[in-house]
């Protein structure tokens, strides 16, 4: 056979022989200076870093009355369908998932902290969700990013990041109330060792930036956990086993209450967690944009537009399934260091997720200690930006340090952010700076005065 005859034609007769596979051009793999093969250890690289939201994100919902199986198979989805959609739309190399943020905002404000239900705070999820997709849609990012001072948005990450340490320090029973002085250091047990030894093993696997660190802490910490309650002289069972696999738990699936959320003094929440997940995306992609240079001819982060309708896609999507907003996930990182350039990755991130919506008995036997140092991880990751803060300024240092600290210390996130915004604009107006105050500053700062004076 001679080379004519061996060479495979199309029906136009156009030489096939030597396209690249159908991944390739539907991706724009090589295009982008990338191959397969990297593009797919690159989603296994993204997939382990960010893999822990399958259990912890449950774990910190349970706390709000979500079943723990019916969370975890609403994690499971959201991040399968958030990534895939950002496979397909947008063709970014980001995985989507339920934010840490997002679930404590939910859990700790919403709920127990405001007393809403959980399917009432699902249904702000959802609106906030709506709005987000309507910013998405007319792309008026850039009027609202720019009325936000930076040293505010870097506090509000920080913020975020201790209060989520804060919880991850109650659950291990590290933190412990007292009358004398509010908190104290717990006693000394089976459950503050184990958790000492998953935290250390925890930050020496980031340290020597294995892949999937914080997953690799949460299953050693459990292990751990399984024979520490006898080892310490006692028979205390902190691992139970119920079986390997079983069908998804649905019935957390529709319970939101949509119309339930549509109340006036609900409106800060809602604002709030619109702020939160719309500055979070942005960020993300940008930080990624610029690491990995996916970026436009403008110089923008690549199909930002639809990245951020994904974002809020999956944001309104989440609250029907049962689990808190689902956002853009920093830990995408590890896959763009990793040589991932386009949409395949998310593709193999999504592929990833889905067997575990059957290993929800195998899943539920990671105790709270176990994903206590995951938390603890995740504040510390979230603290990064507290040195781009201008701490030389007061005018900037103190709504931030405001922000940062009532976080941990009202238990709230939305009181945080509220006195950062209040005491931002009455800085700005005490001291004549009137011109500083953007629009959409006054608007904020006017709903954080509302939302406190009907709290």
């Amino acid at each position: 056979m001679n080379e004519t005859t061996a060479r495979s034609t199309d029906m136009d007769g156009a030489d096939t022989s030597r396209r690249p596979p159908f991944l390739d051009r539907f991706f724009n793999v090589t295009q982008r200076g990338s191959t397969l093969k990297t593009e797919i250890l690159a989603g296994l690289a993204t997939f382990l870093a960010g893999m822990y939201i399958i259990v912890v994100n449950p774990a910190v919902l349970s706390d709000a009355g979500i079943p723990f199986t019916a969370a975890l198979s609403a994690t499971v989805l959201i991040s399968f369908m958030g990534s895939l959609t950002m496979a397909f739309y947008a063709r970014n190399p980001i995985l989507v998932a339920p934010g840490m943020g997002m679930n404590a905002l939910f859990t700790y404000t919403l709920v127990l902290g405001a007393g809403l239900s959980w399917e009432v705070a699902l249904g702000c999820v959802f609106w906030s969700g709506v709005m987000f997709a309507v910013l998405a849609m007319f792309n008026v990012r850039k009027a609202i990013i720019e009325a936000i001072p930076l040293s505010l948005r870097y506090a509000i990450t920080c913020g975020i990041g201790l209060f989520i340490t804060f919880i991850g320090l109650q659950n291990a029973g590290f933190i412990t109330g007292s009358d004398a002085t509010l908190v104290s250091l717990g006693n000394m047990d089976a459950h503050l060792a184990t958790f000492f030894l998953g935290l250390i093993a925890t930050a020496v696997f980031v340290i020597m930036r294995f892949n999937g660190a914080l997953v690799m802490g949460i299953a050693l910490t459990t292990l751990a956990a399984i024979p520490m309650g006898r080892m310490w002289g006692g028979d205390e069972v902190m691992v139970a086993w119920t079986g390997l696999a079983a069908w998804p738990d649905f019935s957390a699936v529709m319970k939101v209450d949509i119309m339930g959320a549509l109340k006036v003094a609900y409106l800060p929440f809602i604002f709030v967690m619109l702020f939160t997940n719309f500055f979070d995306a942005m960020s993300c992609f940008m930080a990624l944009a610029e690491s990995a240079d996916l970026k436009d001819e403008d110089g923008n982060p690549r199909n930002l537009r639809r990245s951020m309708t994904v974002d809020a896609f999956s944001s309104m999507i989440a609250a029907p399934l049962g689990t808190s907003a689902a956002q853009t996930f920093i830990e995408s990182g590890a896959g763009v260091a990793q040589g991932g350039r386009t949409g395949l990755v998310a593709l193999v991130i999504a592929l990833l997720f889905l067997p575990f919506l059957f290993l929800s008995p195998l899943l539920s036997l990671v105790p709270a200690i176990a994903t206590a140092p995951a938390l603890v991880m995740v504040g510390l990751f979230m603290m990064a930006p507290i040195s781009k803060i201008d701490w030389e300024h007061f005018d900037q240092a103190f709504p931030a340090f405001l922000a940062i600290i009532l976080m941990p210390l009202t238990y709230s996130i939305t009181l945080g952010i509220a006195f950062g915004f209040i005491s931002f604009v009455l800085i700005k107006v005490c001291t004549g700076r009137f011109v500083e105050i953007k629009p959409a500053m006054w608007i904020t700062a006017a709903l954080s005065v509302i939302m406190l004076m009907t709290t």
